[in-house]
């Protein structure tokens, strides 16, 4: 049986998995959006009070887990985030990765390609932009815009120069195919793939549209071509069922985020985001003995140079410490 710490993180990583269960696309499963998910559902969270309350939770954790990525420096995560317009991917990201460091984390946004990045595969753009060992990086919109928008308007498709041995009747099933191998390349080699999809109510979409079009605040946020593609709603569920069902895989599954509500959309993202850290369980480097006698002879030196009266080491005496093992700087500042 296990005790202190390592139970109480063991506790807290099956808290965290039983809370994202229901959001998981099971690998193999045939996804319909309309009957699967409901883009309002907010489990036994009852009121915004309490999500924003484990939010902050949630981002503490985020930030104790990514220092430990940094310095361990064997893994990165890419957290992709996919959803119609208005889906709050921006507020998001915003929200979820307030309290990390910027300098561990990596955010990319994807618009219609450039004539240069046309000239390459449809992945070339995407792998230039994944996130480093010891990083997070957020693809905003991802190489999934591929089987989306390019699916929806095929037109766009045209623009890719494919060889016609390329295109054809299971042109989509060797897409999905090419996605899975490649996400399955970078988790066998320590990168690991979290899929969100902030699935918006079409009403929801509606009303958040209209608050972009009344607010002058928000208005730099709409354009006509928003409501055009708000027009090909059904043929995008149709598209966003499909990718779900073909690329939700046990290395890489997909989570469907409720995002009818914001707080709760960002709750879930961070709590999915969570389960993929604890899972890696990053750890802070281990010095060897003849490290740790050098780092002795240098804390004695910065001993002696205390001022009189000063603490010779603040971090080491018992009442400068707070329950956490940590100093507490408010202390030393009074």
């Amino acid at each position: 049986m296990r005790d202190g710490p390592a139970r109480t993180v063991d506790e807290r990583a099956e808290r965290i998995a039983e809370f994202i269960a229901p959001l998981r696309v099971e690998p193999g499963s045939r996804v319909n959006l309309a009957t699967d998910y409901d883009p309002a559902y907010k489990a036994g969270v009852k009121k915004k009070k309490a999500g924003e309350e484990l939010l902050r939770s949630g981002v503490a954790l985020l930030a104790e887990y990514q220092r430990r990525l940094a310095a361990d420096g064997s893994h990165g995560v890419l957290m992709c985030l996919q959803a119609l317009d208005a889906g709050g991917k921006d507020g998001t990201i915003r929200h979820v990765m307030s309290g990390v460091n910027p300098q561990g984390v990596r955010v990319a946004g994807f618009k219609v390609p450039s004539s240069r990045e046309l000239a390459h595969d449809y992945l070339w753009r995407y792998v230039r932009e994944l996130p480093r060992r010891g990083e997070i990086g957020i693809f905003n919109r991802s190489h999934y815009e591929e089987v989306l928008v390019v699916r929806v308007h095929p037109e766009h498709l045209t623009r890719q120069g494919l060889p016609d041995a390329a295109t054809g009747r299971k042109f989509w099933r060797r897409r999905y195919r090419q996605i899975n191998d490649w996400e399955r390349h970078l988790t066998e080699n320590g990168f690991h793939v979290v899929k969100l999809f902030l699935n918006l109510s079409k009403e929801e979409q509606r009303v958040r549209f209209l608050k972009r079009i009344d607010l002058p605040d928000r208005n730099w946020k709409f354009s006509a071509a928003d409501a055009r593609e708000r027009l090909m709603w059904d043929a995008y569920q149709d598209a966003f069922a499909e990718m779900l069902s073909a690329t939700s895989t046990p290395w890489a599954p997909w989570y469907v985020v409720p995002a009818d509500r914001k707080w709760y959309a960002r709750i879930c993202a961070a709590a999915v985001l969570a389960h993929t850290l604890i899972s890696i369980d990053p750890r802070y480097p281990e010095i060897d003995d003849k490290s740790r006698l050098a780092l002795a002879r240098e804390k004695k030196k910065l001993e002696r140079e205390a001022p009189h009266g000063a603490v010779a080491d603040p971090y080491a005496a018992p009442a400068a410490r707070d329950g956490r093992g940590h100093r507490d700087d408010r202390r030393r500042k009074r």
